[in-house]
């Protein structure tokens, strides 16, 4: 369970969550977009971290300039993803790397709908996710989209999957979804892949590169020149993409709040 420290450094206090895991074999340090700096230890009965403070501040001190980099990097994106307006009608919402107006509306006379849907259009005006709204659902909003999003990923990314499966000569076990906070997929020995259903927001050569990446460890499990030389063989340009979702991991993981960033 993670607690919260805070630490006066030179350029005024800083917060951050002290997480013991059992599988930590060191310190680590992470920037994440609610609760920001997070700091991940060994247990305090591993040998020499029973009182990890002083060896967590000491590190937090000399990386300063870096953390006052990427809190300032938050504050921005937070501003950003208020100033697109929530969830409430005529917001901005990413699907696929655009962004696209979210338009609210309920049924019209004629319409008995069961669930609330969502639609995409595109216009004039630009591109639109509207949800119509079903008196029955009692989904909230962000539910209603977060469902939305997960069933577009499944579509897209088992897409990609098939396109490259064959090409690379491998065969998943099994693919799942899920809402991680620090990768964007995943591999197992056994051939079992993850993947995180927020790709949908993310342009479709970036969900691309990740699904190939995922699929390139089914035949070479590590990060060697080996590795990269297949998952290049089918995506060039996947540094760019890989960065790309870096630079927005932020804001793809707040995209969805009901309000709050």
């Amino acid at each position: 369970m993670a607690v919260t420290r805070r630490l006066r450094l030179p350029g005024g206090e800083i917060e951050y969550a002290l997480r013991p895991m059992a599988r930590s074999r060191g310190l680590r340090v992470t920037m994440d977009a609610r609760r920001g700096v997070v700091v991940t230890v060994p247990l305090p009965t591993r040998r020499g971290w029973a009182r990890p403070e002083p060896i967590v501040e000491a590190f937090l001190k000399e990386r300063e300039p870096w953390l006052r980099r990427h809190l300032e990097r938050q504050r921005l994106v937070r501003e950003e993803l208020e100033a697109r307006g929530g969830l409430v009608d005529g917001a901005l919402v990413r699907y696929r790397g655009e962004l696209h107006r979210l338009r609210l509306r309920a049924q019209g006379d004629g319409e008995r709908l069961r669930r609330s849907s969502v639609t995409r259009s595109g216009d004039d005006d630009g591109d639109a996710l509207i949800v119509t709204t079903a008196p029955r659902d009692r989904r909230p909003l962000d539910r209603i989209l977060r469902e939305w999003f997960r069933e577009r990923a499944d579509e897209l990314i088992g897409r990609e999957i098939d396109r490259h499966a064959t090409a690379l000569g491998v065969t998943p076990a099994a693919v799942t979804l899920r809402d991680p906070r620090s990768r964007w997929g995943s591999a197992s020995k056994e051939g079992r892949l993850m993947f995180s259903w927020r790709l949908a927001l993310a342009p479709p050569r970036a969900m691309e590169t990740v699904v190939v990446h995922e699929l390139a460890h089914l035949r070479v499990f590590g990060h060697g020149p080996r590795f990269w030389a297949v998952v290049a063989s089918r995506v060039p340009d996947h540094a760019q993409w890989r960065r790309w979702l870096r630079e927005h991991s932020q804001e793809l993981h707040g995209a969805l709040e009901a309000g709050e960033y």
